[in-house]
């Protein structure tokens, strides 16, 4: 392998991860057909992969594409057909107890059915419930920042950054030396949430307020078999891994075992959910083909990075947990946050390997200090919510909302009017409190 990254190497990364920053604001039909997105990959990773084989860097592209790409791929696919047979219908009153409790609910989901999966569950009920009630855009808002992105902290299965760092060696386990974080975050969410949403519901004419009264129907859940599929995708995530099952560690084929599963279990979903249940919930491919065809891009055009970074970690500056978390967590608002945990991972990596003391006298997890650890996930998953771009769900929860004629701010409007003055403060705070 040689040793010299050139730093241009990286520039079809930076490229990549542009066109998902770009492309939605001002080339948005064309962004929205699944094949333009293929091409764009294409166009961007084919080259990157030519040059990784021409400077015997293939093994580094075989090992992203087939332990990180596909397990990912396939945990963020069966979770998608497990919760997308999984129906919702209602109509309950909505004060603001029944939405804060709508969204508390969502933040233990997220941790368990991911991020997506929770948000794509609850959104439809949720606009259902607020459907009588004018004012509600900061209940969308609310809903992305706490459904969407802070709630899945706990687990792997909670947000991709989070499986990244486990496929890498982080316990399945550990991500639950993170519920001080998540619940100081979650928890001052709801409550500003529900005294904001107390402000507007007074602010509601009296009319509404009679039809919210008027108009109940219980809730009601279709597709509860799908509940079993899920816990099995929880249990194989959870189980099926060297920590748990050490001959796994010997061949690393062998961790196969876990997608296996993880695809009977969406196989199984597929085959015992109504196609009456899936229509009801909208269900269609085009998200996760999305996923798919953006990630093939994202997991070639990355290995340069990934090994420059490595290679030169310590003239880059980052060297302490906080400058890992504000990094992590500024490169997340605005580039996906899936594959800025990685790349800040291989930083920490790189500057493990080149000043091995930062190992001394320290927790390690995956082979970095904990508390860097620490730092990249939680940066990655909070600061994932400061942008519609940040995290895969939140564009997708404003465009539903939006089909539902609910006017959602647009792209800055929703920094300068929700996550530069409620989240970002909320993150500074969790940072001094808690890393």
């Amino acid at each position: 392998m040689k040793e010299f990254i050139p730093i241009w190497s990286m520039l079809p990364f930076i490229l990549m991860l542009t066109s998902i920053a770009v492309f939605p604001l001002f080339a948005e039909r064309f962004w929205d057909k699944n094949k333009n997105k293929f091409i764009i990959a294409l166009i961007l990773g084919i080259p990157t992969a030519i040059w990784l084989l021409a400077n015997s860097l293939g093994s580094e592209l075989y090992h992203t594409m087939v332990f990180d790409y596909i397990p990912f791929l396939i945990l963020l696919g069966a979770l998608f057909i497990i919760t997308g047979g999984i129906f919702v219908d209602g109509d309950i009153e909505a004060k603001p107890i029944a939405n804060t409790t709508f969204l508390a609910i969502g933040a233990v989901l997220a941790s368990f059915m991911g991020t997506t999966g929770a948000a794509m569950l609850l959104i439809r009920p949720l606009i259902h419930t607020n459907k009588r009630r004018e004012l509600k855009t900061h209940t969308i808002l609310f809903f992305i920042g706490i459904v969407a992105n802070c709630g899945g902290l706990l687990t792997p299965l909670g947000d991709p950054p989070l499986f990244m760092m486990y496929l890498r060696g982080a316990p399945f386990t550990w991500f639950l030396n993170l519920v001080p974080e998540w619940l100081f975050v979650n928890v001052m969410l709801l409550l500003i949430y529900f005294f904001v949403d107390n402000y507007f519901w007074k602010k509601e004419t009296p009319e509404s307020k009679l039809r919210e009264h008027e108009f109940n129907k219980p809730i009601k859940i279709e597709g509860k078999l799908n509940f079993i599929w899920l816990l099995g995708v929880i249990l194989a995530v959870a189980l099926i891994n060297p920590h748990t099952i050490p001959v796994l560690g010997n061949n690393p084929y062998l961790s196969f075992i876990r997608e296996a599963v993880i695809i009977l279990m969406a196989l199984l979903s597929l085959q015992f959910t109504t196609h009456l249940t899936r229509t009801s919930n909208s269900f269609s491919w085009h998200p996760i083909e999305e996923v798919a065809y953006l990630f093939f891009g994202i997991f070639i055009t990355m290995v340069p990075c990934l090994l420059y970074l490595e290679r030169n970690a310590e003239s880059l500056g980052i060297t302490t947990h906080t400058l890992f978390y504000y990094a992590t967590g500024g490169l997340s608002s605005f580039l996906d946050n899936t594959p800025t945990s990685v790349t800040f991972y291989s930083l920490a990596k790189g500057l493990v390997k080149q000043e091995p003391f930062l190992l001394n006298n320290v927790h390690v997890v995956a082979g970095i200090p904990e508390i860097f650890m620490k730092a990249i996930s939680v940066g990655a998953v909070f600061f994932g919510s400061m942008t519609y771009i940040g995290n895969g769900p939140n564009f997708m929860v404003k465009s539903i909302a939006e089909h539902s004629n609910i006017k959602m701010p647009h792209f800055f409007a929703y920094m300068y009017k929700f996550s530069l003055i409620i989240l970002l403060p909320l993150f500074i705070l969790c940072e001094l409190l808690f890393l």
